[in-house]
């Protein structure tokens, strides 16, 4: 083989190997410019407020409009820290929202499940509450807005001892039809996800009148809290 002949073949594999690994290669999801996150602790609960600004790209806007739902999921976990020993987790939920364009009446759908999405399909999930939006823009301000979301009950959060909260929010490819999911880990356009952690304030503010929220806002998951057992937290 010539000279020539080598250094082509070795650029060939360099080419191959540089669009396999970049293919490879996992995505990283970008913060959204608006972004809020808040705790209120009173004598009987913890909650959560928050909110933030999120922007599809045009292709999940398509599928969207062929009728094809997303599910996108919040998760918080409450930890109690422990110098001696791992955190341990004191409480974990977990609330599952799917967005849906409905043709007929060109309206969006945002549903509110009781059901925790592990180990669920999209379609084998099951919905408490649905509210009916009449543009895209108002049903994701929907989707990504919570206001006093009970996370933790006040018994299990010493004041004596220091919490805080890991939180996360996602689009779930996972509860896509099959045919969807293919490929999709790679895809910019479909990575959505939010990650951060907050302190417990050790101050309890007295009880006060929530601010007017939707239903979907205010309504807690029952089904998907587990705080009766504690866990360690896992190994970071």
């Amino acid at each position: 083989m010539s000279p020539l002949a080598g250094l082509r073949v070795l650029s060939g594999f360099i080419v191959f190997w540089a669009l396999l690994f970049g293919a490879l290669a996992p995505v990283q999801a970008q913060k959204p410019q608006v972004f809020q996150l808040n705790l209120h602790r009173t004598p009987e609960a913890l909650y959560l407020s928050g909110r933030m600004e999120i922007f599809p790209d045009q292709e999940v806007e398509e599928a969207l409009l062929k009728s094809v739902p997303l599910y996108f999921v919040w998760q918080v976990d409450v930890y109690r820290e422990r110098w001696y020993w791992t955190d341990r987790r004191v409480a974990s939920v977990t609330r599952t929202l799917r967005l849906a364009y409905q043709p007929l009446t060109r309206r969006w759908r945002v549903s509110l499940s009781n059901d925790a999405a592990v180990n669920a399909g999209g379609a084998g999930l099951q919905y408490a509450l649905h509210q009916n939006y009449d543009s895209l823009a108002d049903a994701l301000a929907g989707v990504a807005r919570v206001t006093r979301w009970k996370i933790a009950d006040a018994a299990r959060l010493p004041t004596d001892q220091d919490h805080r909260v890991e939180f996360a929010f996602r689009l779930d490819l996972s509860l896509l039809p099959r045919p969807f999911q293919i490929g999709l880990g790679n895809q910019p356009g479909w990575t959505i996800e939010v990650r951060d952690q907050i302190l417990v304030p050790n101050r309890v503010e007295p009880e006060r009148a929530p601010a007017p929220a939707s239903e979907l806002e205010a309504a807690e998951v029952p089904a998907s809290a587990s705080a009766g057992v504690e866990s360690p937290a896992p190994a970071r």
